[in-house]
């Protein structure tokens, strides 16, 4: 495992502790990366790790306790750190990347054209305190710290980037445009990378999700046989994790020894916590109309989800006030993520709400929501931010999935057709319930608060921030679930 935090860590947030492993027969070596730990040189993020794999990996080969099977894993930045080697020559037997992705602007800083703007200043502020720690820099370590204790860090925070880490990862991720991809790195991992042994590892409230549906996608096109496991987990909350599993999957690839049974491709846990088999290419397929006489945002339960067949009619009017801008909860960008009550923020008006008919059996929902109509803002920038949700019968409801989309500049005015992916989901709603699509304008501070000027919100709100008034036409709006896996 090659990871930047220190190595005593080890991941143990999620993992078990290497010793765990040693005791299984394993030689474990936690690395930390260049300029991180005790490791000398500047840390360089990302960029650096193709050489400094493919030089780990040649010394590890040269090594007595090793014999010559080498194989890899570990989360987020140790995710990504495995897939990235300089040459062919030496690559790992087999790997176990976790929630990450190849793609820095779709897989690890923004979606839907918005930054990650409470996890990415949070992440970005956790390198550069330990950067202060490495440098001796105890009074910069203490302000990072303190401005994440009191939630200052959602206005200082890049301030505070500029004065800690100027030549950051994190910051320049978050000076760059999320709407082109001009400025931002896609990584190529070796292609003979892709057959090796590979159990990929994400989490339905991870916001890496994506990521990790786009290796398993690569790999298996590259004619691989990967392992696709995602369970109900957030970013650091594995609820036990999978190191069994994971040992079983070095043992076979690094030792030899056969599965006493075959494993399926790719497995997957819903909203009862049983593991069950899933294709990532197929989806449950559902689609619906939206439906309101234009009060969807005012009064509970008013609009509607319809079932195909039914056409979807109607206006609703939305008001953003950024004064008192609409949270953001839970999902997969939140500090605290996963799944949360939102019944308030639902009842508030400047969200519209759109229920199906209370179910009288249970459905299945599987795969990539994604919400299509045509909208249009009375200033230049808006934003659009969706939520699905669970209504139970005591009041409750349950979010599952969040997705943004951010519109900038004069076409933001135009009325025109709107698209906003979703968190993929595998769920099952039980009768008695229904499912409800929530619309707002802001989700604070899982993104940044649109200024409705035109440009990227770089800040907390401001004095310059506008009120916002978007229009949706329902007519032929559709939400619909499409498959987990293709063009991502």
């Amino acid at each position: 495992m090659r990871q930047p935090y220190g190595r005593a860590i080890a991941s143990t947030v999620t993992y078990a502790h290497p010793r765990w492993y040693a005791k299984a027969g394993f030689a474990v070596l936690v690395q930390d990366v260049r300029g991180r730990g005790d490791s000398g040189g500047d840390f360089g993020g990302f960029a650096q790790e193709a050489s400094d794999a493919t030089d780990t990996l040649r010394w590890i080969r040269a090594q007595p306790w090793c014999n010559g099977k080498v194989g890899t894993y570990g989360f987020s930045y140790q995710g990504l750190s495995q897939l990235l080697y300089s040459d062919a020559e030496h690559l790992p037997d087999a790997l176990a990347p976790a929630m990450c992705g190849l793609d820095e602007r779709l897989h690890w800083a923004s979606h839907g054209g918005c930054h990650w703007w409470a996890l990415g200043l949070g992440w970005a502020l956790q390198l550069a305190a330990q950067r202060c720690q490495r440098q001796g820099d105890r009074q910069g370590w203490q302000e990072i710290r303190l401005s994440l204790e009191n939630g200052s860090f959602l206005r200082d925070g890049l301030t505070l980037l500029e004065r800690f880490d100027p030549n950051g990862m994190g910051l320049q991720w978050l000076k760059a445009d999320p709407q082109h991809s001009d400025d931002w790195r896609v990584h190529q991992p070796p292609e003979e990378l892709w057959t090796r042994p590979m159990l990929i590892i994400g989490g339905w409230h991870d916001p890496h999700l994506n990521g990790v549906l786009d290796l398993w996608r690569r790999a298996a096109a590259a004619g691989g046989s990967p392992l696709l496991r995602i369970g109900a987990w957030t970013h650091l909350n594995w609820e036990g994790g999978l190191d069994q599993e994971q040992l079983n999957f070095f043992r076979r690839h690094l030792c030899a020894q056969e599965a006493t049974v075959p494993e399926p491709p790719a497995l997957m846990e819903g909203s009862r916590g049983q593991w069950q088999a899933r294709a990532p290419q197929a989806c449950s397929g559902q689609r619906w109309h939206l439906a309101s006489s234009g009060l969807a945002a005012r009064v509970p339960g008013e609009g509607q989800l319809l079932e195909l067949g039914a056409g979807g009619e109607g206006e609703v009017v939305i008001v953003h006030d950024p004064w008192r801008a609409m949270a953001g909860r839970g999902g997969h960008l939140g500090m605290e993520g996963g799944r949360v009550d939102r019944s308030d923020l639902d009842a508030r008006t400047d969200a519209a709400c759109f229920n199906t008919a209370i179910l009288d059996e249970p459905i299945e929902v599987y795969g990539r929501p994604q919400l299509e109509l045509e909208a249009a803002a009375d200033q230049p920038g808006f934003d659009l931010c969706v939520a699905l949700s669970i209504c139970h019968g005591d009041g409750q409801v349950e979010q599952l999935s969040t997705g943004f989309a951010r519109f900038l500049g004069p076409e933001a005015q135009l009325s025109q057709r709107r698209s906003v992916a979703l968190q993929p989901l595998l769920v099952k709603l039980e009768a008695g319930c229904s499912l409800r699509l929530s619309i707002a304008l802001a989700a604070w501070p899982q993104i940044a608060v649109n200024p409705g000027d035109g440009s990227q919100p770089c800040s907390s709100v401001g004095a310059d921030h506008r009120i916002i008034t978007v229009t949706l036409k329902l007519g032929d709006a559709a939400f619909s679930i499409r498959p987990m896996v293709g063009a991502i």
